[in-house]
């Protein structure tokens, strides 16, 4: 299982600061993942859709095309704003 974590509006949207997801046997992207997501929660995966979002695999950055399986650690992080 992948380890996925949310942090601001995006915890609150997922209802949980973090999730385990069951990937199937394939390869699998973040795109992937979030389409998994989206099978439970299509409000919460519209959201980790958008470009703002920035995703972060086991501390690194990662786009939607990058490779997860199921030990990595996920993190969705909103956009930051303040002043």
């Amino acid at each position: 299982m992948a380890r996925v974590l949310f942090f601001g509006k995006l915890s609150d949207l997922a209802g949980a600061r973090e999730r385990n997801v069951m990937l199937p046997s394939r390869t699998h992207t973040v795109s992937d993942l979030i389409d998994t997501i989206g099978e439970d929660d299509t409000v919460l995966s519209a959201a980790l859709k958008e470009s703002s979002v920035r995703v972060i695999i086991n501390e690194k950055m990662a786009d939607s095309g990058t490779a997860v399986s199921d030990r990595d650690e996920v993190a969705f992080l909103p956009p930051v704003s303040g002043g």
